[in-house]
């Protein structure tokens, strides 16, 4: 297929990009600003694309712009949406990235797709916001909306926790200040994740929302210990209050199962790195 992907240089895009080109799709980076919505068209067109991969958005939960959350996540999204409506040739699948956080404080675990969204931050506030906008294209687009759990990987931002971490053990530090290191999360690989978008695109179906996830989750402090382990340093470890967040969701643990009816449709299973391969991937290799 022809794939036009927004966010293609992120640190999710690049890694779908290649993934998608290894499996001999092509693509296309779309690259205006998400509210230059007439440059926005024009790239969409130009493109003329089988599909789009929705990845560019404001995906950091402590950004210190909350309206810029809605602008880009919410009004940036209309804008791409409105804009392949203007293609001559009928879209494959529409991808859109949405993130597991607009559940919120679930008191389910694991979280299948169908608990009701729960969100506790402007990010998963406009996460949904986002997917409710979108179903008003689905009479003309064959939308599909992914809700990832956490995921890392090389080349994610050092602001993220886990990037922080693992930097810290690699330029051996004594201490890193963390917040709340008991949360627990899915800490899945980018890799992975960027397979299953890709098996969403060739497989699901169109309307259908569907959790990125594993089902297991960790503490930050089991991540600590992997990679002390891992590169034989110990490091100190201090709750900075300042770091711990109001309305902290302390656990996002994802259901797969509906995720894994799909993929056996593909015939093509998804390599899930364990946390530890994920951990000595990004010791190992700063850079893509």
């Amino acid at each position: 297929m022809r794939i036009a992907v927004t966010g293609a240089q992120g640190f999710t895009g690049r890694i779908v990009c290649a993934r998608a080109r290894e499996i001999g799709h092509d693509i296309i980076a779309l690259e205006p600003d998400l509210n230059d919505s007439a440059a926005l068209t024009e790239a969409v067109k130009a493109a003329a694309p089988d599909a789009i991969i929705h990845l560019a958005a404001i995906s950091f939960v402590g950004h210190a712009d909350d309206e810029a959350f809605y602008k880009v996540n919410v009004i940036g999204t209309m804008n791409l949406l409105a804009a392949a409506t203007q293609l001559s040739t009928p879209l494959k699948k529409v991808l859109l990235a949405s993130s597991a956080n607009i559940y919120g404080n679930c008191p389910v675990s694991p979280i299948g797709e169908a608990t009701t969204p729960a969100p506790v931050n402007h990010y998963a506030m406009s996460k949904l916001a986002m997917e409710h906008m979108a179903r008003t294209y689905a009479d003309r687009l064959p939308l599909v909306i992914a809700r990832p759990f956490n995921y890392t990987g090389v080349g994610q931002a050092p602001n993220f926790v886990i990037p922080k971490i693992v930097n810290h053990f690699r330029e051996r530090r004594s201490r890193v200040e963390l917040g709340n290191i008991h949360v627990e999360r899915e800490f899945n690989d980018v890799r992975m994740v960027a397979d299953a978008y890709l098996a969403l695109l060739e497989a699901a179906p169109a309307g259908e929302v569907y959790n990125i996830c594993t089902g297991q989750a960790h503490t930050l402090q089991s991540v600590i210990a992997l990679l002390q382990d891992i590169t034989g340093h110990r490091i100190d470890v201090t709750v900075n209050p300042a770091f711990v967040r109001a309305n902290e969701v302390h656990r996002l643990c994802g259901d797969p199962t509906k995720l894994r009816h799909l993929i056996e449709t593909t015939h093509r299973p998804l390599q899930q790195p364990s946390l530890r391969e994920t951990l000595e991937w990004m010791v190992k290799d700063a850079t893509l």
